[in-house]
């Protein structure tokens, strides 16, 4: 069932409650995703009954029917496909970059006011207390993964990146302590493979950080610290920008965490900086 399409065939129908509700599922879908209904309907304003017989009204048993419809679209769906649309929708506009542009800036302000300042504190607080740190992601989170594993680098010592075409991912996971920081990185569509290695980093015993799109990522099950970005739209190229401006606070927040750390760092590589023969 494509559901926007279906909510639009029968809005017209619908009793001014259920519109109210057919509205709020169009913006705030991921809400309907994690939300009970009687927690929803305190949200838009209406009963949980006004819930329920809206779900009725798209042919659907009750409201557990609609949440798992939700969840599948939302893990599901193409992304390039919505990657696309919202670009059209300004394409017309005067001067498109700046409207591609606001549009992220848009995306971390949502994700600033969504993401638990305590989740980001305790992550900052692992990632800088940890005896290793290893990074994982695939696809376009690898480009990400690989950022942070050198970012933290230049911060803080025993940052590892797991790269599949080279690693053997066992003899990584050996190595892992109470006291390692294991951080998954996955956005849709969700790579089994960062799902299993993530199960797997949390059996050994490390604490699990999640960046990821979506409550509902597969990932989160197996992780201590979840930490989703907000975005518009389930374009994972789209999240790229509020991605990398989290990864940077994470960054940020390890360099002040462990300053003296930090400053150890900085010294080694300014003396590295001082050979000719590798900077210009």
């Amino acid at each position: 069932m494509d559901l926007q399409q279906k909510v639009k065939e029968v809005f017209p129908g619908l009793s001014t409650g259920q519109k109210k509700v057919a509205n709020y599922l169009l913006v705030h879908a991921h809400t309907f995703a994690v939300s009970s209904a009687q927690k929803l309907g305190k949200d838009i304003g209406v009963s949980e009954t006004t819930i329920i017989r809206f779900c009725y009204s798209l042919g659907l048993s009750g409201f557990a029917e609609l949440q798992k419809l939700i969840r599948n679209q939302l893990i599901f769906e193409s992304s390039l496909n919505e990657y696309h649309s919202s670009k059209l929708e300004v394409a017309n506009q005067p001067n498109f970059m700046a409207q591609v542009m606001q549009n992220d800036i848009v995306s971390i302000e949502k994700t600033i006011k969504n993401l638990s300042n305590d989740d980001f504190t305790k992550s900052v607080d692992k990632l800088a207390a940890a005896d290793q740190v290893l990074i994982s992601g695939h696809r376009l989170s690898f480009s990400a993964a690989h950022w942070l594993t050198f970012t933290l680098r230049l911060v803080r010592e025993e940052v590892h990146l797991y790269r599949p075409d080279t690693d053997d991912i066992f003899l990584q996971l050996n190595k892992i302590t109470e006291n390692s920081v294991f951080v998954a990185i996955s956005f849709h569509r969700y790579v089994k493979e960062t799902v299993k290695i993530t199960e797997m980093a949390k059996q050994a015993g490390a604490f699990v950080i999640g960046v990821t799109d979506s409550e509902l990522a597969p990932i989160a099950e197996f992780t201590d610290v979840l930490l989703p970005i907000s975005a518009p739209r389930t374009s994972t190229i789209d999240t790229a920008p509020v991605l990398f401006s989290l990864l940077n606070s994470l960054v940020a927040g390890v360099s002040i965490k462990d300053a003296q750390g930090f400053k150890e760092r900085k010294a080694m590589y300014d003396a590295f900086n001082q050979d000719d023969d590798f900077f210009f």
